[in-house]
């Protein structure tokens, strides 16, 4: 079955922002920024010597 050019033209996508994509993509900005967080502690840490000691 060949659709017409008036039909093909009316077909909408399924493409739309959901909630879970939205909460996903937050999630994963906000782990990008907690990594970020840690590493720039732990090196502020390193650099002032403010680490504990090894046994």
């Amino acid at each position: 079955m060949k659709l017409s050019n008036t039909e093909l033209k009316n077909i909408k996508a399924g493409a739309t922002i959901s909630a879970t994509l939205i909460n996903s993509l937050i999630k994963g900005i906000n782990s990008f920024l907690d990594i970020g967080r840690y590493l720039g502690s732990s090196i502020r840490r390193m650099v002032s010597g403010n680490t504990c000691p090894l046994k």
